[in-house]
């Protein structure tokens, strides 16, 4: 399928500019999108747009990617009712290392003809002088042209520094320069960029006299009218250090079905042939959600590996699935701690279970799960515990070392939502 419209049939181009279509097909095209390093991931929100590169990539186009040493310590009002707080050199430089990370896990960054590249705008940028600035640049842009873009309108009543007023002439520039250093003429980015890449596009023509593109995705939303990619913790992170492979896999797995058939055209590389049988086969067993299982498959794959992916797969199937004992042996220490995060964590020494040890007595003696031995007993009669996920049927019933989860954890469930981690020591 032609490039354009692949991306026009998974609903990911929000505006073109005229031309660029032409463009595109005449030539392998250089690419460039910019991401301002303004915290020390990537999170999903910035996915479509580098899912999108990623179609140029494999289209035969090059990508370049801008991350915005110099315009992160300006601060872009594009979207913001509110000015930014700027950041000190030393933390955009330490945000730009842990981004570059990322982004070469999801694009082929090898010394092919058409292997992606990244570059730091203020090895430019921080060249110019002051003065230099509104005298190379700033004649050739109006204050009416920059007064007319929506970001700025749209913040003259609350208040607009002159330092976030000048953002779109910095990124207009680098357009510019990485045009005439690289033969970049397309820059793409999500829809509330167009007007920071049509300063570019002017810049050139009005300074070079040449010919730039624009091309823009859609800002995601999500079929309820709230906020994609935002959870009750926040933002849902690249970085597994701020939200865990298995809570990332998971948002995927419970997106809606609306949701779901529309995530997977703009954040997978299915072909229209692979979604439109996933979404029949949804329809015949919805409740298997297969598009929920494929999508959180194949974006955890790409983001953290497949290895990462089978285990999140392993830790959802250890909670919900019917074969939750066997999924369960499966789990490392460190995916069971993080699955059930926060739970309370009892330690009993390692010869006490090694050797053998009455559930009655673990659970009310040696780690109080229980007030008492009493209690206990009433739970197991009533059939409302379970270690590993299996049910304990008798108040004689025995674990030991056997049992334990990596060698170190049983999992106690009490009733249905109390759960606890025993840890031998």
């Amino acid at each position: 399928m032609d490039l354009i419209k692949e991306l026009q049939w998974r609903g990911m181009i929000h505006d073109m500019m005229p031309g660029t279509e032409e463009q595109l097909r005449k030539e392998p095209t250089t690419v460039y999108m910019g991401i301002d390093p303004t915290a020390d991931s990537l999170h999903i929100g910035h996915l479509a747009a580098i899912v999108l590169l990623r179609h140029f990539q494999q289209a035969g186009h090059k990508p370049l990617l801008v991350i915005g040493g110099a315009t992160g310590m300006i601060g872009d009002p594009s979207g913001k009712s509110a000015e930014r707080n700027l950041l000190t050199q030393e933390t955009i430089n330490y945000n730009m290392e842990k981004i570059k990370i990322q982004l070469s896990r999801l694009l082929d960054f090898s010394d092919s003809s058409n292997g992606a590249m990244i570059l730091n705008n203020y090895d430019w940028m921080g060249k110019f002088s002051f003065l230099g600035f509104i005298r190379e640049i700033g004649k050739h842009i109006t204050v009416n042209y920059m007064i007319a873009k929506d970001s700025v309108k749209k913040r003259l009543e609350t208040g607009l520094s002159f330092t976030e007023f000048t953002y779109q002439l910095v990124q207009g520039y680098d357009f510019y320069y990485l045009f005439t250093e690289y033969h970049c003429k397309l820059q793409i980015g999500g829809a509330d960029q167009w007007g920071n890449i049509v300063t570019g596009t002017e810049l050139i023509r009005r300074k070079n006299g040449g010919e730039g593109y624009a091309l823009t995705c859609p800002l995601i939303t999500r079929s309820d009218g709230g906020k994609f990619g935002k959870t009750e913790e926040g933002n849902v992170w690249l970085d597994s250090g701020y939200t865990t492979v298995f809570k990332f896999y998971q948002f995927w797995l419970n997106v809606s079905d609306e949701d779901a058939e529309k995530y997977l055209k703009v954040f997978t590389f299915l072909s229209a042939a692979e979604i439109k049988y996933l979404s029949e086969q949804h329809s015949k067993q919805p409740e298997k959600r297969i598009m929920q299982r494929t999508l959180a498959n194949e974006i955890t794959s790409m983001v953290h590996g497949a290895d990462e992916c089978i285990k999140a797969q392993s830790a959802t199937d250890a909670l919900f699935s019917k074969d939750a004992l066997e999924s369960l042996q499966t789990l490392d220490g460190s995916t069971l701690l993080d699955l059930f995060s926060g739970v309370p964590v009892y330690e009993v020494a390692a010869e006490k279970i090694n050797k053998g040890i009455g559930v009655v007595d673990l659970l009310s003696v040696e780690a109080p799960v229980f007030a008492s031995k009493s209690e206990a007993r009433r739970m197991i009669e009533n059939s409302g515990l379970s270690i590993n996920r299996e049910k304990i049927t008798g108040v004689n019933a025995i674990v030991n070392g056997n049992n334990l989860i990596s060698g170190k954890y049983l999992l106690v469930q009490k009733g249905k939502k109390l759960y606890f981690l025993i840890k031998v020591k």
